[in-house]
């Protein structure tokens, strides 16, 4: 939605990050440089109603806002909680059961209870349709209109509210599922329909097929609630642009995300990388660890030699039993540990933390809103290391006694311990599960943590960063202003972005690259007309090009970014160096006399949008001033008078040794013993991580 008035100049943009347990605000007036912060629990029943609460928190009125950016859960908790719409798959005739069948995946093979993936569309609710293509897009079998037909009665007759459109090597040619998806819009009005090439453009037809039948699965809840979201924004007399993140971390336009939905799956996540790359900018790290620890989940994502590192897919529920998802998109692991994850004993008398979670409804024993077991928020506020009168500024106390209480009756009691111990062991167990979630995107793509920063953030990211980066040697950590807004934050600095891969299969072996140039020539074009209009100020779109690559026998590929300078020197050797490079510090070996093939080609189009600056703090003049309260540390041997500091209180240059704590309104930081903080200048707190 854009509207135009000649009466005033919107000045603001705000961005809203949809979290399970809580709705984060950040709003930057473009005329003052001033950023304000709006956080509230998130409405479950109508997550419209949080975004409103946070922005009137954060001060703009909606009508005062240019852009309107949004992050938000939906998609991924519409698949994981499977409350998507009734859908139905059509397929090429003969391949109704590539879904369920899969890639025959047995990855835990002694385990008698293993059960494979399920998917989002059963087998009565899909169809086959006479058609075939060849992998080389040429028409072997015409399309059955009459059986098209057939299937859209039996479809209107069954109440299906989605489509989903998958045929055989349409990556190679979509004339049949461009055909199909014309005729049902006219037979099916109201339904929503998806064609498999309008999300993915690559081959492996299950995939392709679990993809699809995604986006249909959530579509009609995702068109919805944008939609519902619109409509508050023009009632609230909102005159700018509404943008929503993709998970490759740019924006979309709020009519591209109702029909592709399933780009916005990791969407708050992705925000929070983007963000992580702006804070290695400004301090000149190359190399960082995104950890983002909320109320439900922690995720990591990789910010190397600068940039983001991306993924072709990701698998929605885990490899064991997961969905795949082939899109481009920020590589993100996540993990069900978050400040809200509940502890309890297990049958065998083992601790066990999450991924169950109190969320927003009830919330923690502490929140004293119902809930009664025992989480990781209780397990801090039990240590000291929460204010049960600050938290989140003091709007919302903490109840010391019912968090001690759901702790000795749930796992100090059954565990024969006292509450400190159940307490710390929580915390301990939650840090080692995240080490685990970082590990999967460093240890698992051929990185070593311990050359990485981790940039922690979140709400409750800075409380437990610390031990999560003793946990894998890290050398530091740094938590930037704001945490607990950080992947909101993350929002303003992302561009409008689209990504498009098409498969290619060519050896490299007397590669022509002026066919090569053709094909990404092709996509940036499209990239560009989607973006026409939408950048203010006239500012010059940015390509980038990468290609997905393997040597030759070999089944699966890496992606390889391709410079422009390989294609103005037709330098073919240096797209083969390049893949080698790659392929080495992935596995660990290479082959420079192997021969390689490429697979597929990306290309992105990038729109820059002006980005906020980041203020800068005043040098210190004098030591911080600073209260004491007892903070268990079993590190230090138990409670110790720790300082405790208001980070708004804190200038450029200020030096903490651990133990402290650092606080303010949505977050508070875990300065460990042994560790050492020192402020940046831009506020950021940097600690040198002290076992190493």
């Amino acid at each position: 939605m854009t509207i135009s008035t000649a009466s005033r100049s919107p000045s603001h943009r705000v961005a809203a990050d949809v979290g399970g347990t809580f709705t984060d605000v950040v709003t930057f007036d473009e005329h003052t440089g001033r950023s304000c912060f709006g956080k509230t629990l998130t409405t479950p029943d109508s997550l419209i109603e949080g975004i409103v609460t946070g922005v009137k928190k954060a001060g703009p009125e909606i009508a005062d806002t240019r852009l309107f950016l949004h992050g938000t859960t939906v998609a991924i908790n519409t698949i994981l909680e499977r409350t998507g719409a009734r859908t139905a798959l059509i397929t090429t005739r003969g391949f109704r059961d590539i879904y369920e069948i899969g890639r025959i995946n047995r990855p835990d093979a002694y385990n008698l209870f293993f059960t494979k993936h399920e998917p989002l569309i059963q087998r009565a609710w899909r169809y086959e349709l006479t058609e075939r293509m060849s992998a080389k897009g040429e028409v072997l079998v015409p399309l059955d209109d009459q059986e098209l037909e057939t299937i859209a009665r039996q479809l209107r007759e069954e109440d299906a509210q989605a489509v989903a459109i998958l045929f055989l090597h349409s990556y190679a040619n979509p004339a049949h599922e461009l055909h199909a998806k014309q005729r049902l819009q006219a037979l099916c009005p109201g339904m929503f329909i998806t064609a498999s090439h309008e999300i993915s453009q690559e081959y492996r037809e299950f995939e392709r097929t679990s993809t699809v039948a995604a986006n249909a699965y959530v579509g009609p809840r995702v068109r919805s609630y944008l939609a519902e979201i619109d409509q508050r924004l023009a009632r609230e007399r909102f005159q700018g642009s509404f943008y929503v993140v993709q998970s490759s971390g740019g924006l979309y336009d709020v009519q591209s995300a109702q029909s592709e939905c399933i780009r916005m799956l990791e969407s708050g996540p992705a925000a929070g990388v983007i963000g992580t790359q702006a804070v290695c900018e400004r301090l000149g790290l190359r190399h960082a660890i995104a950890f983002d620890m909320g109320g439900t989940t922690a995720k990591a994502g990789v910010v190397a030699d600068g940039e983001v590192v991306m993924a072709g897919n990701i698998m929605i529920g885990g490899y064991n039993n997961g969905l795949p998802i082939q899109i481009p998109l920020i590589d993100i692991q996540e993990v069900g540990t978050g400040g809200g994850s509940l502890a309890r004993v297990e049958p065998g008398g083992g601790l066990r933390v999450g991924p169950q979670s109190a969320g927003a409804v009830p919330g923690p024993a502490c929140y004293a809103r119902g809930g009664t077991l025992p989480t990781v928020t209780d397990a801090n506020l039990v240590l000291g290391r929460l204010s049960a009168t600050r938290f989140l500024g003091g709007e919302m106390p903490l109840d010391l006694e019912r968090a001690r209480s759901a702790l000795q009756t749930h796992v100090a009691g059954p565990l024969g311990i006292d509450v400190l111990a159940a307490a710390e062991g929580i915390i301990r167990i939650a840090a080692t599960t995240m080490s685990h979630v970082v590990t999967r995107v460093t240890t698992e793509r051929g990185l070593d943590a311990g050359d990485f920063s981790m940039v922690g953030y979140g709400g409750a990211g800075p409380l437990h960063a610390s031990l999560v980066a003793r946990e894998l040697r890290m050398p530091q950590l740094i938590i930037p202003p704001s945490p607990g807004h950080f992947s909101a934050y993350g929002m303003l600095m992302a561009d409008l972005r689209r990504d498009f891969v098409k498969t290619w299969f060519r050896p490299l072996a007397g590669l022509q690259i002026a066919e090569m140039e053709r094909i990404y020539a092709a996509m940036e074009e499209e990239g560009r007309a989607s973006l026409q209009g939408q950048v203010p100020g006239g500012a010059a779109l940015v390509t980038r090009r990468a290609a997905d690559m393997r040597y030759v026998g070999q089944e699966h590929s890496v992606t390889v970014d391709l410079p422009a300078a390989l294609f103005a020197a037709q330098d073919v050797a240096g797209i083969k160096r390049q893949f080698d490079a790659i392929h080495a510090r992935r596995y660990g070996f290479s082959n420079a006399n192997a021969p390689a093939e490429i697979v597929s080609l990306h290309a992105s189009v990038i729109g820059p949008l002006p980005k906020p600056e980041s203020p800068r703090l005043a040098a210190s003049q004098h030591a911080p001033a600073h209260e004491a309260r007892p903070v268990y540390f079993s590190e230090a041997g138990g409670f110790v008078d720790t300082p405790v500091v208001q980070r708004a209180a804190l200038a450029a240059g200020d030096t903490l040794a651990g133990p402290a704590l650092v606080e303010e309104h949505a977050s508070t930081t875990v300065v460990l013993p042994g560790d050492h903080l020192e402020v940046s200048p831009w506020g950021d707190l940097v600690i040198r991580i002290g076992n190493q």
